[in-house]
């Protein structure tokens, strides 16, 4: 029997399937070099994790893996397919949130679906970040008390930064991205894209998500 489809997101979902399917292929790949083809496929790495995307149906499946796929990681690809403007390309200067193109209404969300779990579920486990954030590509930086730049897609790498908690501080979390993030996909998606790269390193680090109403599955 036939999933029933009754999640806004979902719908919302298909919906953006679609446009990739009426998408110029040969175009999307000029603007986004990461992009591979493979058999039916166009692939695409997300924080680590390798995607495929259907040429004819837009289908996104897992490529070595059998982990669920995210209604937000779906969105992330095909959003990042839609808004990528020609000439986009990673400038190598960091910035904090609010000061990327147009996010500063969506700075309430990003710390309270991103940056408060990120720090309250890895407080007391540097050891788990650090190999989460290298099993998943990531490099190490000279920032915070454990930092990595870890690559969301090719074209918006990230820097996670971590402190951890001691006797009288709890645990912080920041994170920087490239100034030309927002030429690739659109400025409310960097919230979407920074929450999965925090999910990714907690279920690679096997540990429980600290509770936030933002949450979006």
């Amino acid at each position: 029997m036939k999933k029933e489809i009754t999640s806004n997101y979902e719908i919302a979902c298909l919906k953006w399937q679609q446009v990739f399917v009426n998408m110029d292929k040969e175009r999307l790949m000029e603007l986004l070099p990461e992009i591979k083809i493979e058999g039916d496929y166009l692939t695409i790495y997300h924080f680590g994790r390798k995607f495929g995307v259907h040429i004819e149906t837009g289908e996104i499946i897992a490529m070595e893996d059998d982990l669920p796929i995210s209604i937000s990681e779906k969105f992330n690809i095909y959003l990042l397919f839609h808004y990528v403007k020609p000439g986009a390309r990673v400038k190598g200067e960091f910035v904090t949130f609010e000061k990327l193109k147009n996010t500063s209404q969506f700075k309430p969300a990003f710390v309270k679906s991103v940056l408060e779990p990120f720090a309250n579920t890895f407080a007391g486990h540097m050891d788990k970040l650090k190999e989460a954030c290298e099993k998943i590509g990531g490099k190490r930086i000279k920032a915070s008390d454990m930092g990595y730049e870890i690559n969301a897609f090719e074209c918006i790498p990230i820097q996670f930064l971590f402190w951890d908690e001691d006797e009288e501080f709890e645990a912080r979390a920041s994170m920087l991205f490239d100034l030309g993030s927002t030429d690739f996909i659109h400025e409310e998606s960097i919230v979407t894209i920074a929450s999965v790269g925090v999910d990714r390193l907690i279920q690679v680090a096997g540990l429980n998500k600290a509770s936030s109403r933002f949450d979006m599955k």
